[in-house]
């Protein structure tokens, strides 16, 4: 309980999946059900998910092709490359005005969760998201099955740079239905984290591209496994 105590000192904003993160690499192999519990017990849950945070929406109506929700909140799979999610999301700083506006695309693999590539820019234009998909797809080996990326209505994937893209490398659209954010909660649960555990604490004055690489980068290495996964294949 001591070590808990001690993490939780230093990392106040911490919930109990970092904590246990946290536990392991000191070399400590404990289930996070029991650190979720002991929390609890010990009133050392997070605050910080309490808050609510200000949500960027990049639905502009119909201004090109809306792809079928082939994904259909079936996010499990067995299969790396298989299920890959985005989105985007604005972080403020300064006076938080307009003009004071940073935005961050990452690409995660639903496999392991794994961040295949971001981009932070100050204006969330098609070309911004682009760059991130075009390094995520690169990545990519060959393999015998389909590769999905979901998305939801926002009009950089409604456009026919984006579908370009994604039918050069032989890469099936999905889409969210409209103003339905549950449609893609993996992505949604991983910017909620992010926020909560690092932007909380940090209220950047300027806009320095270096130390909001290095805070998105400390927040795109958080581990977002979910309890129970199981097998789902579209």
């Amino acid at each position: 309980m001591s070590e808990i105590q001690a993490i939780k000192q230093a990392n106040p904003d911490y919930g109990y999946r970092r904590v246990v993160l946290k536990l392991h690499r000191h070399g400590v192999k404990v289930n996070h059900k029991k650190i979720q519990h002991l929390m609890r017990r010990e009133g050392l849950q997070s605050r910080a998910y309490r808050k609510t945070f200000r949500k960027y929406n990049s639905y502009k109506g119909t201004i090109g092709q809306i792809a079928k929700n082939h994904i259909n909140r079936r996010f499990m799979t067995d299969r790396p490359y298989q299920k890959i999610v985005t989105d985007v999301s604005e972080f403020r700083w300064g006076h938080q005005t307009i003009h004071e506006r940073i935005y961050l695309s990452p690409v995660m693999d639903l496999y392991s969760d794994e961040i295949l590539a971001f981009n932070i820019s100050d204006h969330p234009t098609i070309e911004f998201v682009l760059k991130p998909l075009h390094e995520a797809l690169e990545k990519i080996p060959e393999h015998h099955y389909l590769t999905y990326i979901h998305t939801d209505q926002g009009f950089q994937y409604q456009s026919s740079a984006w579908r370009k893209e994604l039918k050069v490398h032989h890469v099936r659209q999905s889409m969210s239905r409209k103003a339905n954010c549950l449609d893609n909660a993996q992505m949604e649960r991983f910017f909620h984290i992010m926020k909560a555990e690092t932007v909380r604490n940090h209220h950047y004055q300027t806009r320095h591209e270096k130390s909001w690489k290095q805070l998105c980068e400390t927040g795109l290495s958080i581990t977002i496994r979910l309890e129970s996964k199981k097998n789902s294949v579209v």
